[in-house]
């Protein structure tokens, strides 16, 4: 036998019997839905700091008829704007006083969508939070239930009629490109983000402004995620001299499209302008530092907490919200080469 024995757990009779009062007035101060006498209450606290009692949150849920968690899905938990919104609705929710449970609902897939919702659904949740980042968020917002008090987090709006807390990266992403214009160069190229299902924001909002300067658009250059995949639609852009500046859909993409450029001989900013997009803190240090769309992820996560809050409350119907990521100027960025500005001859080879 271990020399060391296990105590057991206290449970609220034990605190009822060192108090001196029955479960029903422990459970009373603890819940504090119906008032007690401040002597009753300074036994009952005083026995629960002595036994070092933790009252149970499923029980305690029961009693004032409100479950005190929430879930959160999401398609990856590991990628920075996942990451960070995740962070800003379990912060918001733990000062609320919710536990929040994350689920990740890997790919679209009817069968894995509804085998991560059914886990989730079958326990106390008060209401869950997706994250519409991409085609399995989607695909796992479409398959909550109508009763669920539900809210998204996302770059745009949606299509849903479910409140979304969103940043509005069209409208920063025509910021962007419109910078670039400014700059001289005569059309930007983009490397984009894959879809959520419909073209992304900045997608939209790149095609946008440059459709409304009248100036080329060149294809969508479709990548993934990882720094790789910038990496190796860079290798292309880099041997075309009309390709002076570059829009990608995230900064790991925009860092691969450098390094791309600079195994080639192309200079950032000198013969190549590379915009990314999120600002995770790595931007700052690559080199030179990179100009990028700056999106306050962890405000978005609190942000769709506080749109899930007024639901519970009672709000049935709170407005979707949103804000205006900035565009955050480094070394990454400048006026194209004289070559393209007209300065010397065509036949000069800025990309060397």
């Amino acid at each position: 036998m271990s020399e060391v024995t296990r105590r057991r757990a206290p449970v609220i009779a034990d605190v009822a019997r060192m108090a001196g009062v029955s479960v029903p007035t422990v459970s009373r101060v603890l819940t504090g839905s119906t008032p007690v006498s401040p002597e009753r209450r300074e036994r009952v606290m005083r026995a629960i700091a002595e036994l070092e009692y933790r009252p149970n949150g499923a029980a305690r849920a029961l009693v004032q008829g409100r479950q005190s968690m929430i879930a959160v899905f999401a398609g990856n938990t590991t990628r920075y704007g996942y990451a960070r919104t995740i962070q800003g609705i379990e912060e918001a929710a733990r000062a609320a006083g919710f536990i929040v449970v994350i689920t990740v609902i890997e790919t679209d897939e009817p069968a894995v969508v509804d085998a991560g919702v059914d886990l989730v659904l079958g326990q106390p949740v008060s209401g869950a939070v997706v994250l519409e980042f991409d085609p399995a968020g989607r695909a796992a917002l479409a398959a909550m239930p109508s009763s669920l008090a539900l809210v998204a987090a996302a770059g745009s709006s949606g299509g849903s009629t479910v409140p979304h807390a969103f940043m509005d990266d069209r409208a920063a992403a025509k910021e962007a490109t419109r910078y670039l214009l400014g700059l001289g160069h005569r059309t930007v190229h983009h490397v984009a983000i894959p879809p959520s299902g419909a073209p992304s924001g900045r997608s939209l909002g790149w095609r946008e402004a440059l459709e409304e300067e009248g100036v080329p658009v060149p294809d969508v250059l479709q990548a993934g995620w990882e720094p790789i995949s910038g990496y190796e639609i860079g290798r292309d852009l880099a041997r075309s001299a009309d390709v002076t500046a570059v829009l990608c859909g995230n900064d790991e993409l925009a860092i691969g499209v450098m390094r791309a450029m600079a195994e080639h001989g192309r200079s950032v900013p000198e013969d190549v302008s590379v915009v990314g997009f999120d600002g995770q803190p790595l931007a700052e240090f690559v080199s030179p530092p990179l100009t990028t769309v700056e999106q306050d992820f962890v405000g978005l996560g609190r942000q769709a907490f506080g749109l899930l809050q007024k639901i519970l409350d009672g709000d049935a119907t709170p407005e979707s919200i949103s804000c205006t990521p900035r565009l955050l100027l480094r070394s990454s960025t400048g006026p194209p080469p004289a070559a393209q500005r007209g300065e010397f001859p065509a036949s000069a080879n800025p990309g060397r």
